[in-house]
């Protein structure tokens, strides 16, 4: 069995709404079924006895190797603990080869998964050893330390129950949540409007105690020191116990509590100035330890933090007691857990010694062993929940000592006897106010109840009517997509709304393109998602984004499908039939939301099946009123558009709008069949975007479909009396379009010029000049830089075989190099005469056309 491919599929895709890693498997003959390797599901579920059952597959019903492979990448993941479900094997047109999907949630993970499964196979198939102990732990371990922390986590799964999408920007907790100009960023408890300058301020807690003293928030008396004799001298002036802490510092590292005599405070100081040059000595405070968590103005919750400790058992040794507790698996050694492990450190050691104990003195049945005197939970320490006990006057103080800060999302630390009473009352104080405070404690305390603080955070970022989505437009389809998406584009604009656009030409924000070439793709649409001046996106998605890497976004408000017709690109990555095809253009009608429409060709059967798959609403356009869909679904009371007395009609029940195709000057009058069909397409999109009527009419008059405005999609230019019309068609669908358009428009000669992509199909390339050979009387064949793989003079062989037999073409000329052929054929032209350029290189032969008609 060999893997001869590995794709992660990062949005909706092909297979499933799950990312999915998918995989080319190539199967021995033996290994396709695996009846003929004799006890090869025994071995494998001796190796790993939680595999699922193996199901047959295809029309032969037997169980490919390939099935095993899916099946161990799904379970390794779900025992590993990710949470997936769907995976799924497909047998290609080659024999042995099979497609397989499985889900992800982390993608290194899923990778890794599939090569544990790959060395399973392979161990049960050879009968060798195969440690899924091993490999279960490895996967876990990866996963807990790429995966979101609990804060984070917590609060992207609150904007997912809001509904909203969300885009990981880094290997760490740098989140986008929501799209273009409605997104905000979070980086674990942090947002985007936490204030630089307050941070500074948290982090300097003796300039926190000096605002916060200001603010008449109760803080401990106390000043910073210039050296450990210094740090005595505080101690003695304030002729209580201290605290040492670092000046600057976070996680209650370096901080030592208690403290009386001159060797305690020696020793501190010397551990708090190598986190921070400057030290604190400031009173303790008696009582216990309070996290309050304030979120915007309010208190959100609270909870009193223990530091760690074991009780005595009178037979085990403390650090026998610790290993014990370290192995709950709420315990970990990281964030990633809801609890620390206990660290027995240079700090524990300390504190056992002032409680007269080593690691290895065995306490008493029920004695407490204080293993630290602070009680971050980084340390080891527990939370309980005590949110519903907090004292009206205390938690005002908390939120002034946040709002004094600036800080949107705070920590205040505070120590006291009880929440219940106000600190003046108790002679309790705020020790200490933290920026991007840990979540842990509230999310899942040791004791008492869960707090949601994650939909705190987001309720505070959004508004409760805002979901952080823009309008997507997505379109799909054969041809007419890029102009599709240009006049939808262009009519959104006239709604007010800035736009982001991706097409085959490049990528455009509020009409500047920012990045050139074919950027159909995920990763294009993904960058208009995260510009922060796009308010609606509308995005050309071409087949091969959508097999190669799943779509950039979650849902759509609008898919267009344009046509299928006879396809394109067929033969190349294992799709070989239109409905095949379908299947992946139908891939956007799939994730269109709820509340959204599938703009759809009613007069392309293949187009028309999509709309059993689309969960919103479903619009229909054709030409012809009489088309059997569009007047079922009329009849219905549905939405559809179509053409009726020179205009282009919507209707819906008694609601009735029409447009004039002389009014549309993208159909010429009317004259060019399938612009009339985008036209309707766009004209759907923003119809179901709820546009007002005067602006899509506005919009569609005042969109020009020149050089400028939509390059190489039917450009039309006067040529010394003769008609030139430049097109990037390049397949037979299109070129039969082309040709309906140009048969209206009258001329004393025809001439075309062409050339053939090579990564279509030999019957393809041939059919392009099999059409052409019967509709123009001169026919220049070029070869550029369109071979793609192929022979030099293979894709001129083939244009030249689809003009045998041509009924019309009496000249037919070869040429190396597109702007050649261009200029022949411009030489040979007169006035009446039409010329259609199918053009590869858009931009560079746009530019060659003008520069010819200027001289």
């Amino acid at each position: 069995m060999e893997i001869s491919r590995i794709r992660a599929l990062r949005g909706p895709n092909l297979w499933s709404l799950h990312t999915s890693i998918e995989a080319i498997v190539v199967c021995t003959p033996a290994e396709t079924d695996l009846t003929r390797l004799p006890d090869f599901e025994t071995r494998l579920r001796a190796r790993f006895p939680a595999i699922g059952a193996l199901e047959p597959i295809g029309g032969d019903h037997h169980i490919p190797m390939a099935h095993a492979l899916e099946i161990a990448t799904l379970e390794l993941q779900a025992h590993a603990g990710c949470p997936v479900t769907f995976s799924r094997t497909t047998p290609t047109i080659d024999a042995g080869t099979y497609q397989i999907a499985v889900e992800f949630t982390e993608e290194s993970v899923g990778r890794m998964a599939l090569d544990y499964a790959y060395a399973l196979c392979l161990a049960a198939a050879n009968d060798t050893p195969f440690d899924a102990e091993a490999a279960l732990t490895a996967l876990r371990e990866l996963d807990e330390d790429i995966r979101l922390g609990p804060s984070t986590g917590a609060i992207v799964q609150a904007a997912v129950n809001r509904g909203m999408p969300y885009r990981r920007l880094t290997e760490g907790s740098m989140v986008q949540i929501g799209w273009g100009s409605r997104q905000r960023r979070i980086l674990a408890a942090e947002t985007d409007a936490t204030s630089a300058v307050a941070e500074a301020i948290a982090q300097d807690k003796e300039l926190t105690k000096m605002l916060l003293e200001a603010a008449c928030v109760p803080v401990p008396a106390g000043r910073p020191v210039t050296d450990a004799e210094d740090a005595w001298l505080a101690t003695q002036e304030i002729g209580s116990a201290v605290a040492i802490k670092p000046q600057f510092g976070n996680q209650g590292k370096g901080v030592a509590v208690n403290l009386e005599t001159r060797e305690q405070v020696i020793e501190a100081y010397h551990a708090a100035s190598k986190i921070s040059s400057s030290v604190i000595v400031e009173r303790y405070i008696t009582g216990h330890d309070y996290r309050l968590l304030v979120i915007g103005n309010q208190l959100v919750a609270a909870a009193r933090r223990d530091p760690p400790h074991v009780f005595g058992d009178g037979v085990h040794s403390i650090v026998e007691l610790v290993e014990t507790v370290n192995q709950d698996p709420n315990r970990g050694d990281g964030h990633a857990t809801s609890l620390s492990k206990i660290r027995l450190d240079e700090i524990a050691l300390a504190t056992l010694s002032k409680q007269n104990y080593t690691i290895d003195s065995i306490p008493t049945i029920g004695a407490l062993v204080v293993l630290r005197n602070n009680a971050n939970l980084s340390t080891g320490g527990t939370a309980t929940d005590v949110t519903d006990d907090v004292h009206p006057e205390l938690a005002a103080r908390a939120v002034d000592a946040a709002r004094m800060i600036g800080l949107d999302i705070c920590g205040v630390d505070v120590l006291c006897n009880s929440v219940h009473h106000p600190l003046e009352q108790q002679g309790g104080g705020v020790v200490e106010v933290n920026a991007a405070p840990g979540l842990r404690m509230h999310l899942a305390p040791s004791f008492g109840k869960p707090r949601d603080v994650g939909s705190a955070i987001i309720n505070s970022m959004f508004a409760a009517d805002d979901n952080g989505r823009i309008p997507i437009v997505a379109v799909a389809g054969t041809n007419g997509k890029t102009t599709t998406v240009r006049l939808t584009a262009h009519l959104l604009t006239h709604n007010g709304l800035r736009v982001g656009m991706t097409n085959s030409d490049g990528v455009y924000i509020s009409g500047q393109r920012i990045d050139t070439g074919d950027c159909s793709g995920p990763k294009s649409a993904r960058n208009v998602l995260a510009h922060p001046e796009v308010d609606a996106a509308v995005l050309e998605t071409a087949r091969g984004g959508v097999l190669r890497e799943g779509l950039a976004f979650d849902h759509c408000d609008i898919a267009i499908v344009t046509n299928i017709g006879i396809g394109d690109h067929l033969g190349l990555n294992y799709i070989n039939t239109t409905d095949e095809l379908a299947v992946v253009k139908r891939v956007i009608v799939e994730n269109v939301s709820p509340q959204g429409y599938a703009v759809l060709n009613a007069a392309d059967p293949a187009v028309v099946k999509m709309a059993n798959s689309c969960p919103g609403g479903i619009i229909y356009f054709a030409q012809e009123r009489s088309n059997p869909v569009i007047a079922t679904h009329c009849a219905r009371g549905q939405r559809v558009i179509f053409v009726e007395d020179g205009y282009i009609v919507a209707k819906q029940g008694d609601l009735i709008e029409r447009i004039a195709l002389a009014y549309i000057p993208l159909t010429r009058n009317g004259s060019i069949g399938f612009q009339i069909d985008n036209a309707m397409g766009a004209i759907g999109a923003a119809w179901g975007l709820g546009m007002d009527w005067a602006v899509i009419r506005r919009g569609v008059s005042d969109f020009v479909n020149d050089a400028q405005t939509a390059p190489g999609r039917f450009n039309v230019f006067d040529y010394r009396g003769a008609t030139l019309i430049a097109d990037y068609g390049h397949n037979p669908d299109a070129i039969i379009a082309l040709v309906a358009a140009i048969e209206r428009i009258p001329a004393k000669q025809r001439h075309v010029v062409i050339s053939g992509a090579g990564d279509r199909r030999d019957q393809d390339i041939r059919q392009q000049t099999e059409i052409l050979g019967a509709a123009f009387d001169q026919v220049i064949l070029y070869q550029d830089q369109c071979q793609r793989g192929r022979a030099d003079g293979e894709v001129l062989a083939l244009l030249r075989a689809g003009l045998v037999g041509a009924t019309r073409a009496k000249q037919v000329d070869e040429i190396n190099g597109e702007f050649n052929a261009i200029d022949l054929a411009l030489s040979r032209l007169s006035a009446g005469d039409v010329c259609l350029i199918l053009i590869d290189q858009v931009d560079e032969a746009l530019a060659h056309i003008a520069q010819q008609i200027k001289e």
